[in-house]
């Protein structure tokens, strides 16, 4: 039988930008991610034409970022939404010392 154990998250320092209701937000947010992407790989955050959303290529399927939501780079390179309240929760602003 196995037992519940108590695991601490490591300390990781991440790049993550938020979605703002501008286009040219929008449009840093997937210079950023291209930049992050080998070339030939499909570009992780793209715009929807259609809405005020991001659509996030992720290893877990096609996600969407709305406003507020944050893009996270994660510690393998990978890209993903995050909502502002998990957001808030999970990281601290870190200086650039």
């Amino acid at each position: 039988m196995s037992e519940v154990s108590r695991f601490r998250k490591k300390p990781v320092v991440i790049e993550a930008m938020q979605v703002l209701d501008d286009i040219r937000a929008h449009q840093q947010i997937c210079e950023w991610a291209a930049r992050g992407t080998p070339s030939g790989e499909v570009i992780p955050v793209v715009m929807s034409r259609f809405d005020s959303h991001l659509i996030i290529h992720t290893r877990e399927g096609t996600m969407h970022a709305e406003l507020g939501d944050w893009i996270v780079k994660g510690v393998a390179g990978e890209f993903y939404p995050c909502k502002p309240e998990i957001f808030e929760q999970t990281y601290e602003a870190v200086s650039d010392d």
